[in-house]
């Protein structure tokens, strides 16, 4: 069989890796562990398309991915992590949102315009700051038709046209937050590539009488569009206006009053149609173009031109630009530029969220958070800082679809959604809460510790084992012995079942039960391992004291805003939320040690969290707990 022909199988046999179902998956993958014995690769000595789309079938299976991450197929493991490392697929391959996944939900046959000559879509984010789920919605959905819906092509433009808020840093977190996000643009470009051109695009319109120089105070420009008054330069001869322009452009400190507007008819009914601004001054470097220019576009000046000129064919954004379409067809059309279809589709809201990039950047600078990957901000960063998985974020956004409805949705689907994805991977382990923590007795433990292997996942033994200490001494939760009655009869997790034969109290109460009854200081029990469990209502968590105990700081967040729905003139400080961090010092089981940077566990009875921190030089770990859609 040549080698073509065995690329062609074995993309067949990728099919086959798909199944959500763990005996279906363990035949095909344990053929394909045997195969690379000894090669590197599927077929051949390079990488193949074979390879890319069995790697993106195991990657973006959570079942098949948790099978072979735990280690027992180690071909197979050998070869997925070179691949991974080598080739780089989670961008192209694993993380593409599929049509499958859209047609889920909403439905994607929106009649757009003029697909049949091809479409080219076109995410413009201004980087001056870092992106917000906002965003995420419309990168995934222009990539979405670009890529999945109409196999064309998509655009990264960096709209870079003000100085004063942009910066690299931001720009090149953009790049990595598509990335993360697994939109991968067939381009990248910037809108100060453009400024030359741009400029003589002004010029022009300006001897075409469709523009004009204005000196109007910002006030008063804005209070004479809201009552349709023409400003006074708006008839001005066009030698004025070019003169002008050409002090704008050196920067001087007469050209720092004037700005250049577009003449289009101050009398409409749509606000966007009267006169906008379409040039300023500002003499600040930019931060790739240096000094050159001192003059720079608008948003949406610049967008429409930059558009045609790159060959956009479909400008999708989200509806708060509805007044502006016409304005934007009217630039296409006095510029005698090609032609570009508009579509809008509803902006993604979320109750008691900033979303304003301004506020946003107001948390940042004002040290109310820790930085734009905070985990209680809605960025991208912000919100896999806290846990949310990739394809979890792809599913919800694609679900949402590219309606033009608006409404303010809840975060409740949203991590119910990430649910879906962690519960069936994440590994089990233990944490006792360090306050008043109550040191047990265990009448009928081992006389001498002993140590036993466990399943990490009761429901995915593919996961691997844990260690799990038995012995007399043994740490409980103040909570819970709070709530136990003597020869109450209980369930130890993962030992059985035992009776509670003795409690001791001191006089103070217990402030990590948050009541006013006395602490418990000490327990009695006495195992009965013949107990049934099912009988028994209190399943507890437990550790020996006799393992080396990890410390760990359990991290929870609230919203950042006290408000479901803020409006455009709250004023932030009056609806920030001053409590948002809780944070709870506890010990873990000796296997926490293992744990990485970013690894997704659950603490029986505690919740899921993302491992923030590792163990390391004594250092406690650091966990955020992840929401899972039942509260936030």
């Amino acid at each position: 069989m040549d080698r073509d022909s065995q690329i062609k199988e074995w993309q067949g046999r990728a099919q086959a890796l798909e199944p959500l179902d763990l005996k279906k998956l363990q035949q095909p993958i344990g053929e394909l562990d045997n195969h690379l014995t000894l090669r590197s690769y599927i077929v051949g000595h390079e990488v193949s398309d074979a390879d890319l789309d069995v790697w993106k079938a195991l990657r973006g299976n959570r079942v098949a991915f948790g099978y072979i991450k735990g280690g027992a197929l180690v071909n197979l493991w050998r070869w997925f992590n070179f691949i991974a490392e080598t080739e780089d697929p989670t961008i192209e391959q694993s993380n593409k949102p599929t049509k499958e996944a859209a047609d889920e939900g909403a439905s994607y046959d929106i009649g757009l315009q003029g697909t049949e000559n091809g479409v080219v879509t076109r995410f413009p984010p201004e980087p001056s700051g870092y992106l917000h789920i906002g965003h995420a919605k419309a990168a995934l959905l222009n990539d979405y038709f670009a890529h999945t819906k109409y196999n064309g092509k998509m655009i990264l433009r960096f709209d870079d046209t003000n100085p004063s808020k942009e910066k690299e840093e931001f720009q090149d977190a953009i790049v990595e937050d598509c990335k993360l996000l697994g939109v991968k643009p067939d381009q990248v470009t910037y809108t100060s590539d453009y400024f030359q051109d741009l400029y003589d695009r002004c010029v022009q319109m300006i001897k075409d009488g469709h523009a004009y120089a204005d000196d109007t105070p910002q006030e008063q420009m804005r209070d004479e569009r809201e009552k349709r008054i023409e400003s006074s330069h708006r008839n001005a001869p066009v030698e004025d206006s070019l003169a002008h322009f050409k002090k704008m452009k050196e920067g001087t400190e007469e050209g720092l009053k004037w700005a250049i507007r577009a003449k289009i008819d101050m009398s409409s009914n749509n606000g966007a149609m009267r006169d906008p601004v379409i040039y300023r001054c500002n003499p600040e470097p930019h931060h790739r173009t240096g000094s050159t220019w001192k003059i720079y576009p608008t948003y949406d000046f610049a967008c429409p031109v930059v558009d045609s000129v790159e060959g956009i064919t479909h400008a999708l954004r989200t509806t708060e630009y509805n007044d502006r379409d016409p304005q934007y067809q009217w630039f296409i059309k006095v510029l005698h530029l090609r032609g570009v279809y508009n579509w809008n589709f509803s902006r993604m809201n979320f109750i008691r969220t900033l979303l304003s990039k301004r506020k946003l950047t107001k948390l940042v600078d004002a040290g109310i958070v820790w930085g734009w990957d905070d985990p209680r901000m809605a960025t991208v960063r912000g919100i896999r800082r806290r846990g949310m998985t990739i394809p979890a974020l792809q599913e919800f956004i694609l679900k949402q679809g590219p309606s033009k409805n608006i409404n303010t949705m809840d975060w409740t689907t949203f991590w119910a959604t990430n649910k879906k994805y962690i519960d069936p991977v994440a590994g089990r382990y233990t944490a006792v809460v360090k306050a008043d923590y109550v040191k047990c007795t265990v009448a009928g433990a081992p006389e001498a510790p002993q140590t036993e292997e466990k399943d990490l996942h009761a429901k995915n033994a593919e996961l691997g084992k844990k260690k799990v200490v038995y012995s007399k001494n043994v740490l409980l939760d103040q909570v819970d012995a709070q709530s136990f009655a003597e020869d109450e009869e209980i369930t130890l997790m993962n030992w059985g079942n035992a009776i509670v034969r003795k409690k001791q109290y001191s006089s103070n109460p217990s402030k990590a039960a948050g009541t006013d009854q006395r602490t418990v200081t000490s327990l009695e029990l006495e195992l009965h391992l013949q107990g049934d469990v099912k009988k028994t209502s209190k399943k507890i968590t437990w550790l020996s004291e006799d393992q080396d105990l990890v410390p760990i700081t359990l991290y929870d967040f609230d919203y950042l805003i006290t408000k479901d729905k803020p409006d455009p003139e709250d004023k932030l400080e009056d609806i920030l939320n001053h409590d948002t961090e809780t944070k709870v010092e506890a010990v873990a089981d000796c296997n926490v040690a293992a744990l990485k940077e970013d690894d997704i566990v659950q603490f029986d009875r505690k919740g899921f969290f993302r491992i923030d921190r590792a163990f390391k030089n004594g250092e406690s770990v650091m966990a955020f707990q992840i929401p899972t859609g039942k509260k936030m």
